[in-house]
């Protein structure tokens, strides 16, 4: 399915070193061959199961592993994970690059007050990577630099060579480590901080007052009321600020 397996024995030792295994609840996205998962296993964790979409992988991995894991042969943008294992569980995960984007909002818009995992170390393509720990007034900045940054901590580990992979890519990767925040922004709904977001930067290079005016038409105080210069563009505004729209989106549609 045009998968790229990891082989690099340092950059896997590295992911398994990142955070605490033993004893811990573990899910694996896209073990393939079973190269992480091996190292995992080789750590002990409490419970242990890995969802991989490849009907014949998924098979031999219950073959190699039999019963020392529970192997899920499921799409995973079609997995409610938090139903899985009723407690938290770490996630690893060496995602498929055409749907990481996708796998990684839907998690932040299914996100409760409440997480269902206590640490996700996971690989992108390093382009998505830079987009996701972007700061803003960078040409990187966007929608899922936000949405990323609302709940979760987010440190970018190392970049990988394709060489590290088998079959090669011919792109670079990047490793990132994300935690859940203690604090944030209340939003009741975090698909209005995707619709925001995703108008916003539809336009990325024009200027504040078209989006401003396709949003929130209906009250036409909150540029004043948030400081905002409707001459500026989508990137010049900061995280806290797309927040605070999200809330009186919200307030606006109660």
């Amino acid at each position: 399915m045009g998968q790229n397996f990891l082989i690099d024995q340092n950059i896997l030792n590295l992911i398994t070193d990142l955070v605490p295994i033993q004893g811990k609840n573990i899910i694996e996205i896209g073990p393939g061959t079973g190269n992480l998962t091996c190292l995992i296993l080789k750590k002990n964790p409490k419970r242990f199961l890995v969802i991989e979409k490849d009907y014949n992988l998924s098979i031999n991995l219950k073959k190699k592993f039999e019963d020392k894991l529970e192997v899920l042969n499921q799409d995973v943008l079609n997995v409610n994970e938090a139903s899985l294992i009723q407690e938290k569980v770490t996630v690893f995960g060496n995602l498929p690059y055409n749907i990481s984007t996708e796998i990684l909002v839907k998690w932040i818009v299914n996100l409760k007050d409440t997480f269902w995992f206590d640490h996700l170390v996971l690989m992108f393509q390093k382009e998505v990577a830079d987009r996701i720990t972007a700061k803003f007034n960078t040409q990187n900045y966007g929608r899922l630099s936000i949405l990323s940054n609302w709940k979760l901590d987010i440190k970018k580990i190392c970049d990988i060579k394709p060489t590290c992979f088998s079959p090669r890519p011919k792109i670079d990767s990047s490793l990132l480590f994300f935690r859940p925040k203690n604090n944030f922004f209340k939003i009741n709904n975090p698909h209005n901080l995707e619709k925001i977001t995703r108008i916003f930067f539809n336009h990325r290079r024009k200027m504040l007052k078209r989006p401003f005016n396709q949003v929130f038409s209906r009250d036409q105080n909150i540029p004043n009321k948030l400081n905002i210069d409707l001459n500026l563009r989508p990137q010049n505004l900061d995280f806290e600020t797309y927040y605070k729209l999200a809330i009186e989106y919200e307030n606006l549609n109660r």
